[in-house]
């Protein structure tokens, strides 16, 4: 049976939807950090990028999971129950981080923000505020308002910008005032929420008349579990460079290393838009038991076009990769143009193994997929601390081309697995 809702031609639409919108949002977002470079002085936007590291390593370790959840519950045909599920899930992870972020107010205000506590209070903040955030967004992928998906994140993006904006025309003065932009913006980007009650939704693949009438919050709790594993994993890869350059050699090379990296989480960002309509899709071929041949064609055509995409930005780099960051970024270190293509490559590979990542999350192998994470993660944290590379951001630049690659291969293994039981049309 073919279903409108999961075909290739809703896939193809909603991924361009979502490009258009996150595509911007990657721009602006980078653009919010071009800007604090140049209005902060290098240990302020050194505490920014720290800052920012920070929050993202929580929020999509604690809140992604309940995202992928509701995407992929849903667009399976499973929606019924699963809101009330997944908000209990998500109401537990919130709890935990505020004991925990209370309980080590201290060593986090002190060791991590050099005792500002308007950072700390904005870190809390801005972690409570993106629960809503990533809720709404794991709804709207499962339902497939994939245009006001790509609306929440550019709204919250381009909301960001304008408190680094307000600093430089003068609105607003110092650290404190770009790092604000960081709390509000999950709260402005609620503000597409209620165009999607406006219209009656898409519809989702139709539900079944077996025991999936109600998510059970133990399946949701194993699903929620291993989606986690493979986040906290993934925020290390993207952020333990930046940790481990920030302990030994202070806040101004953390910042060198993390702009490099930006040339990774750029595309990362606009990544979102393909994971937010290729999970709802595959997940709805899986379920109906007759997509294979359409699942592998989703899979082959992503996987061709990041290729395509990673060896242009490559060869853009080497050309002309040292000058734009000289131009973006205002500070004192040279990037050289080799390591900038390396970043570059491992983007391409991160990518192909978030696309490998979402088949197997479609395809009941969750907990697979994060052993997987889970050990080029390791690997990657090992390199960082071992002394055969000197230069801290070539350290951080190849490590990451070969933690990349690394799980690329072993998420190509788990691929390779038929579908699990959970996955399969009963």
């Amino acid at each position: 049976m073919k279903l409108t809702a999961t075909g290739s031609g809703s896939y193809g639409r909603g991924a361009k939807l979502l490009s258009v919108g996150i595509a911007s949002t990657g721009l602006v977002t980078f653009s919010y950090f071009a800007l604090a470079s140049h209005v902060l002085g290098e240990a302020d936007y050194g505490q920014i990028s720290l800052l920012w590291a920070v929050m993202f390593v929580i929020v999509s370790v604690i809140y992604r999971p309940i995202e992928q959840l509701l995407s992929r519950e849903i667009a399976a045909g499973r929606g019924t129950g699963v809101t009330g599920v997944a908000l209990r899930i998500q109401g537990g992870f919130a709890l935990v981080f505020v004991a925990a972020a209370l309980l080590l107010r201290g060593p986090i205000e002190d060791g991590v923000f050099d005792g500002e506590a308007s950072l700390y209070w904005i870190l809390v903040a801005g972690v409570l505020f993106y629960a809503a955030s990533y809720f709404a967004r794991g709804w709207l992928a499962g339902h497939r308002r994939f245009g006001l998906y790509g609306g929440l994140v550019f709204m919250e993006a381009t909301s960001r910008f304008l408190f680094a904006l307000a600093v430089a025309v003068g609105i607003a003065t110092g650290q404190n005032a770009v790092a604000l932009g960081m709390a509000a913006a999950p709260l402005v980007s609620l503000m597409v929420v209620p165009w999607a009650f406006s219209r009656r939704a898409p519809a989702a693949a139709p539900a079944r008349e077996d025991d999936e009438q109600a998510l059970a919050l133990a399946r949701g709790g194993r699903f929620a579990a291993a989606v986690l594993l493979v986040m906290l994993a993934e925020q290390t890869i993207l952020n333990a460079a930046v940790l481990t350059a920030y302990g030994a050699s202070g806040a101004a090379v953390a910042g060198f290393v993390f702009n490099a990296l930006l040339i990774a989480r750029a595309p990362l960002q606009l990544f979102q838009a393909i994971q937010g309509s290729l999970l709802p899709h595959l997940s709805g071929l899986t379920a109906t038991g007759a997509g294979e041949a359409e699942f592998r064609r989703a899979i082959r055509i992503t996987v061709l076009a990041i290729a395509g995409f990673a060896l242009a930005v490559a060869v853009g780099l080497l050309a002309l990769g040292p000058w734009a960051m000289d131009l973006l970024f205002d500070d004192e270190y040279t990037y050289a143009r080799g390591g900038l293509a390396l970043v570059a490559l491992g983007m391409g590979a991160h990518l192909v193994a978030g696309t490998l990542n979402q088949a197997a999350l479609a395809r009941d192998h969750a907990m697979a997929a994060a052993g997987a994470w889970v050990v080029a993660a390791a690997a990657f944290v090992a390199w960082m601390l071992s002394p055969v590379v000197q230069d801290p951001i070539l350290r951080a630049e190849s490590g990451y081309l070969g933690a990349a690659a690394l799980l690329c291969a072993l998420l190509s293994v788990v691929y390779l697995r038929p579908p699990g039981r959970g996955a399969a049309k009963t």
